[in-house]
C-alpha cells in the first residue's frame, strides 16, 4: 500500500520551510539587537566636582589703628571779598588774576588827588587856628598882668576865647586825620596772605563805596580746613580723642586713591544736626604744596584711637547676606563654610571683627562667587613672574626629545 510507505513530499518540504523561517527569524532578531547596542552611548562615568579656585587669608591678631571714614568739603581757612571804601576812578591794578598775594601788597590804586586835596585844607585851616590860637593867648596873658587895670569881664572873654580856638584847632587835627584815612583808602591792599580770584573791575572803572560788588576775591588757603561730618553714635569717642590730644586727620581724593596733605581735627561743632543725626567736624591742614583747594570734594580719615589685640580679616573677606554679615571659613578638609561674623571700622584694607572668628582661621579673601557652604575649594597662588615662560619652554623641549 502506498499510505505504508515513508511521508510525503510535500510534508517534508513544509518541514523544511519552517526550519528555515526560523533560522532566518534569529539571525534577524540578532542583528537588531546589535544593531540597538552599537547605537546605545556607553554609560559616562560621574567625576567629583573640582574644587573652586579662590584666594585665602588669615585671621591675625595685632593691634588695629581706629580710623574713621568720611567725606567732606576743603574751605578757605579765610575769604575776604576786596572792596574800595572810597568814590574814584581806578588808575592802576596791581596784582593778577590767581595771583598769590601777601599781606599789605598793593592791589588798586584809586585816583587820590581830590583826597590829597581834602587833607591840604584840613592842614591849612588848622594852621590859621593855631595862628588865632596864639594871638589870643598872648592877649589873654597881657589882661592877665594888667591886674586892676583890666577889667574882669574883659580877662573872662579872652580866656573863653583861648577855651574855643583850643577846641577849633583839635577839631581841624580830627579833619586831618579823617583826610588822611580817606586818602589810605585809595591804595588797596591784601589784608591777609593768600589767592586771588577773577578781576571784578577793571582798569578805568570807577568805584564806589556804596556798591556791594567787589574788586577781586581772596582766599587763604595756607592753612587750609576741611568740613566733613561723621555720625552721633561716633562723638564720643571723637571728643575723648579730641580732649587727649591732637586728634591726625588724613585728607585723601574723593575716590579714596591718592592721599593730599596731613592734618589735625580743630573743630568739634557745638551741637549734632537732628535732621541727619551727624556731627560736623573741622580739620585744619598746612597745605604748603597746595593739594587742597577752596570747594574741592575730599574723603577724610581720622585716626581717633588704636585697638591692641585687634582680629583682622581683609576687608573682601566680609560678605553681605540676607540674615547679616558673614564670611566663608576654610576647615582642614578644604571645605568652605558660612560664619556669621560682626566687624568694626576698616582701614588701610583690613576690617576689624569683633565676633564671629578667631585668630589664625584660614578665610576666603576672593573668590567667594562660586563659592556656596560646603563647596571644596582650592587655593590659586598666582604663578610668579617668568613661570608661565618657563613652564612653556619645558612643555616645547619635551615634546621635541626623540
Amino acid at each position: 500500500m502506498t499510505g505504508g510507505q515513508g511521508g510525503s513530499p510535500r510534508g517534508s518540504r513544509r518541514g523544511w520551510m519552517i526550519l528555515a523561517l526560523l533560522v532566518l527569524a534569529g539571525a534577524g532578531g540578532t542583528y537588531a539587537w546589535q544593531r540597538e547596542r552599537a547605537a546605545t552611548p556607553p554609560a559616562r562615568e560621574v567625576k567629583a566636582p573640582a574644587p573652586v579656585p579662590v584666594a585665602l587669608a588669615r585671621v591675625e591678631r595685632g593691634p588695629f589703628p581706629v580710623v574713621l571714614g568720611s567725606l567732606g568739603t576743603a574751605q578757605a581757612y579765610n575769604t575776604v571779598q576786596v572792596r574800595s571804601r572810597v568814590d574814584g576812578e581806578i588808575l592802576r591794578v596791581a596784582f593778577k588774576e590767581g595771583q598769590v598775594v601777601h599781606k599789605g601788597d598793593l592791589l588798586v590804586q584809586v585816583d587820590p588827588r581830590p583826597f590829597q586835596a581834602t587833607l591840604d585844607q584840613a592842614k591849612a585851616k588848622k594852621a590859621q587856628d593855631e595862628a588865632n590860637l596864639r594871638n589870643a593867648k598872648a592877649d589873654l596873658e597881657r589882661y592877665t598882668k594888667l591886674g586892676a587895670y583890666a577889667s574882669r569881664q574883659q580877662t573872662e572873654t579872652q580866656a573863653a576865647l583861648v577855651a574855643q580856638l583850643t577846641a577849633q584847632v583839635a577839631s581841624d587835627q580830627a579833619a586831618i586825620d579823617n583826610a588822611e584815612t580817606q586818602l589810605g583808602y585809595t591804595t588797596i591792599r591784601a589784608p591777609l596772605d593768600g589767592v586771588t580770584g577773577f578781576r571784578q573791575v577793571d582798569l578805568g572803572n570807577i568805584v564806589n563805596a556804596s556798591t556791594q560788588t567787589g574788586i577781586v576775591t581772596i582766599t587763604q588757603v595756607e592753612p587750609i580746613s576741611v568740613v566733613y561730618t561723621s555720625p552721633e553714635e561716633e562723638l564720643q569717642p571723637i571728643a575723648k580723642a579730641f580732649a587727649a590730644g591732637p586728634v591726625p586727620v588724613e585728607a585723601w581724593t574723593s575716590d579714596g586713591q591718592t592721599k593730599l596733605s596731613e592734618g589735625t581735627l580743630s573743630v568739634i561743632n557745638n551741637q549734632v544736626d537732628t535732621a541727619t543725626g551727624t556731627i560736623r567736624l573741622k580739620a585744619t591742614f598746612a597745605n604748603a604744596d597746595h593739594a587742597l583747594w577752596p570747594g574741592l570734594s575730599v574723603s577724610t580719615r581720622m585716626r581717633v584711637g588704636v585697638v591692641q589685640d585687634a582680629v583682622t580679616i581683609p576687608d573682601d573677606a566680609v560678605q553681605h547676606g540676607p540674615k547679616g554679615l558673614y564670611a566663608f571659613v576654610v576647615d582642614d578638609a578644604h571645605r568652605a563654610h558660612q560664619q556669621a561674623i560682626a566687624v568694626g571700622p576698616s582701614h588701610a584694607g583690613r576690617t576689624l571683627v569683633r565676633t564671629g572668628l578667631s585668630p589664625g582661621q584660614i578665610v576666603i579673601g576672593q573668590g567667594q562667587s562660586r563659592v556656596q557652604d560646603g563647596s571644596l575649594v582650592a587655593e590659586n597662588r598666582p604663578a610668579e613672574p617668568g613661570q608661565a615662560w618657563l613652564e612653556e619652554q619645558a612643555r616645547t623641549a619635551t615634546a621635541e626629545a626623540p
